[in-house]
């Protein structure tokens, strides 16, 4: 089972690009998708005749946040949202029931280029933990997505530079990542590669940063640690092009 989660800054932007050379390539079983800056019927035109079901949860805001997963295999339950209204009017979760475990793909809020959202962010750090755990009670989880933060001085290219100045490296943000894998949540990257460097899955727009590779970790694969035993791979496309994001991906025995 190969899992794909792509921040693609646009649905309807990237499917212009290589996008469905790009997933034929990929050929995940389940792709989890972000940023999809669309409405559900959007989505679905967007995605026309393509071969997997496809769910979906867009922002009430037209052309903002959103998500959408791909599956080959149809899931027993999805359920949009975390069930706190403050948090549930823009798209960011979306939650597939399997047999064996769920499937959360997330978009976790940006504090902003001048943090005014810093503090709504630390909020829904805490729900979003409680969601998990609450789901993982009944069944392990599988939780991926654009996280908006990089967890360690290893997952950003200049972390001197950006720490506790930049959203996405304020301390609040690693706080709330550190309570997830704290609580027992595996890091599939860092499970495999512990002390690998320069592998990243974000890139700013400005001044070459992809080309020199100034980019950051920001889009991860969680499980729930009784998964750990099927867990066969991680992975980073960084060579994949058509977001500032690059798809990261896991494989599961299945």
């Amino acid at each position: 089972m190969k899992f794909i989660s792509w921040n693609v800054n646009g649905i309807r932007a990237i499917v212009q690009k290589n996008f469905f050379k790009e997933l034929e390539i990929l050929n995940p079983d389940i792709l989890c998708l972000q940023e999809t800056k669309a409405q559900d019927d959007q989505v679905t035109e967007a995605l026309f005749g393509i071969n997997y079901h496809l769910y979906s949860n867009s922002a009430q805001k037209k052309g903002y946040s959103g998500t959408a997963i791909l599956t080959k295999t149809k899931p027993l339950n999805v359920t949009r949202n975390i069930g706190v209204a403050e948090h549930d009017t823009e798209g960011r979760v979306l939650c597939l029931e399997y047999n064996d475990y769920f499937v959360v793909n997330v978009y976790v809020p940006n504090s902003g280029a001048d943090l005014k959202r810093l503090e709504y962010r630390q909020e829904w750090d805490r729900a979003f933990y409680t969601y998990l755990k609450n789901l993982e009670q009944l069944k392990p989880v599988i939780v991926c997505g654009d996280f908006n933060v990089a967890h360690k001085p290893i997952d950003i290219a200049r972390p001197k530079e950006n720490y506790n100045k930049t959203a996405g490296y304020m301390q609040q943000e690693i706080d709330g990542m550190d309570h997830l894998t704290e609580g027992g949540f595996v890091d599939t990257f860092r499970h495999f590669y512990p002390d690998k460097t320069e592998m990243y899955s974000w890139w700013s727009f400005r001044a070459g940063a992809r080309t020199r590779n100034i980019g950051w970790r920001i889009d991860y694969f969680l499980i729930s640690p009784s998964l750990k035993g099927i867990l066969k791979n991680a992975f980073i496309h960084m060579e994949i092009m058509g977001s500032d994001h690059c798809p990261v991906g896991i494989e599961l025995v299945s």
